[in-house]
Formats: structure tokens, C-alpha cells, sequence
């Protein structure tokens, strides 16, 4: 080190992941955010059908760790451009969400609400008794539970609560559900959580309100995107957990949603942004057709 030639007595090898998906992925990645931003910009611009209102409500229902809260902080985090955890989030055997939770959507480039709202709910249990109380359903649907409501797993809300919505008006209520399930647990529902869902699915389709399934904590999604970042039917019917899950709850093929959420990232990916967006778009898309269905003289 003190004269004119070095010496190397070691060389070290490092290899760049990524350069393994092939010379087309930096190609690939530059469509992702094209696409990304096509799908920004379509939610941004997202109109409630004949603006009977100005935001659809999104219900999140599911087991206990399955990722609903991390679903609300992933959308928070595309719109605000940088990753956010408002929700409470954790994998604790029993759920970290408590409370009844409505969270709008803050654009962060526009400084506005987006058109829709994401209603985080405590988690489902196996044992009665425990976690979300299924006879809470109904109200939650109609609109009766008000933001921040304290669940109480062995008694649901009633109209006699001081804080119970009494009259709620279409705006209120739920306009679609979206069961949130961990595609790793899907094929090891207990038979008393597939009772409780079935169940559930009754509830929501009798409301005349569009149910669709969320399946989170997938491996790569970059194996799931097609190029053109929308057809994913051949993934979902080669995969036999979704094709035995659809079965199991009688859940159509193109009501399966694909997503993988931001846990302990710290910056934003275009290709999980892009299910994110698209999973949003497509549950948007439901509630306005369920809306386009319903009678003329229904109170907004």
C-alpha cells in the first residue's frame, strides 16, 4: 500500500439478483410502472355510478393474521408514495385489531380523499367466543356500526348502544366485501371457520352486496403478472389451492383476487403495487355494478 503497485491477496465474487429473471427485466419493470400509473390514475378518476354518492365502502373480513390491516397500509402507501403502517398490524394468536376501523384514502400527489374507504374489522376465530362476532355482520353491512366501535367477541352491537347508527343511509353501508385469506392457510380452513364464512357469504349476498376473495402473502409476484399485468387466470387455475378453495366456498374464478402486501418493506415495488391497484379496481367495479342493480326509489 505505500509504493506504486498493489498487491491483491483476496477477490471476492458477487453476483447481482435479478439479472437471473433475464435481459428483458429492466424492460419489463419500465411497462410496470407505465401500467402502474395507468391504474393510479384510473382510481384517481373512479366515479360512484350516477354519483349517488362519493365514496365506496370496502369491507375486509377474515382470519385472524391474514393480512387485512396490512392491505389498508399497503393502499395507504401507493397513494401516499412512500410505505405507511397507520393500521395496527401483528402475528399474534389473537387479533391486534380491536376496533371497527373506516380509513380513508389520502392521495398524497393531490392532497385529496380518494373515492373509497377501507373498513378494517377484528379477525375471525375458530372458537365462538373469540374474535369477530359473526352477528356483528349485518349491522356492519347496513352501515349501523360507527367508526372506532370496541368489538366485544361475546356480545354484538345493538340499537341500544349510545354510539349505534340508528338510520343509516346507502352511503353508510358496505358496497363490497372482500374475504382476505392467506394463500399458505387456505387449504387448512378448519371446518368451523368454513362454517362461519359460509355463513358470513349468505349474509353479504342476501344485502344484494358483490363478495370477492383477497388472497394475500404470495411468494413472487412477478412469477403471477403476465405482460400485459392483467391476465392472471392461468396462474389461479394451475394453482390447485385456489382451485380447491373456490370449490370449498363457491367463490367464482374471477372474483379471486391476488395480492401481496407490504410487511416489512421499505420502499414501494411497481409489480405489488400493480395487484394492489387492480385488486382495488376490480372490488370498485363490483360495488358500481351491484349499485346499477338497485331498485330506483332506494334511499341514498
Amino acid at each position: 500500500m505505500f509504493t506504486d503497485v498493489l498487491y491483491y491477496q483476496e477477490c471476492e465474487v458477487f453476483r447481482v439478483e435479478g439479472i437471473k429473471l433475464g435481459d428483458g427485466f429492466l424492460s419489463k419493470l419500465a411497462k410496470a410502472e407505465q401500467h402502474r400509473h395507468s391504474l393510479l390514475q384510473d382510481l384517481r378518476n373512479f366515479k360512484v355510478y350516477r354519483n349517488l354518492f362519493s365514496e365506496i365502502h370496502i369491507l375486509l373480513l377474515g382470519p385472524i393474521g391474514s393480512g387485512k390491516s396490512s392491505f389498508c397500509n399497503s393502499v395507504k402507501s401507493i397513494f401516499q408514495g412512500h410505505v405507511s403502517r397507520q393500521a395496527p398490524v401483528g402475528s399474534d394468536f389473537c387479533s391486534i385489531t380491536e376496533q371497527y376501523r373506516i380509513y380513508s384514502i389520502g392521495d398524497g400527489k393531490y392532497g385529496k380523499s380518494l373515492p373509497f374507504m377501507l373498513c378494517d374489522t377484528m379477525g375471525l376465530d375458530d372458537m365462538e367466543g373469540a374474535g369477530l362476532c359473526v352477528d356483528d355482520i349485518p349491522h356492519i353491512l347496513k352501515g349501523s356500526m360507527p367508526d372506532r366501535y370496541q368489538f366485544n367477541p361475546h356480545k354484538p352491537i345493538t340499537p341500544q348502544d349510545p354510539t349505534f347508527i340508528t338510520s343509516p343511509s346507502l352511503k353508510d353501508r358496505i358496497h363490497c366485501v372482500a374475504y382476505v385469506l392467506d394463500i399458505k392457510s387456505i387449504l387448512n380452513l378448519s371446518s368451523e371457520m368454513v362454517v362461519k364464512l359460509k355463513k358470513i357469504q349468505k349474509e353479504v349476498l342476501n344485502h344484494g352486496i358483490p363478495l370477492v376473495a383477497l388472497i394475500t402473502k404470495l411468494k413472487d409476484c412477478s412469477n403471477i403478472l403476465q405482460d400485459n399485468f392483467l391476465n392472471m387466470n392461468e396462474f389461479i387455475t394451475s394453482s390447485h389451492q385456489i382451485m380447491n378453495f373456490t370449490k370449498m366456498l363457491n367463490i367464482p374464478i374471477c372474483n379471486i383476487l391476488m395480492v401481496q402486501n407490504y410487511a416489512s418493506e421499505l420502499k414501494l415495488y411497481p409489480l405489488k403495487d400493480i395487484l394492489i391497484l387492480n385488486a382495488l379496481k376490480q372490488m370498485l367495479r363490483a360495488a358500481n355494478a351491484a349499485l346499477e342493480d338497485l331498485p330506483l326509489e332506494e334511499p341514498v
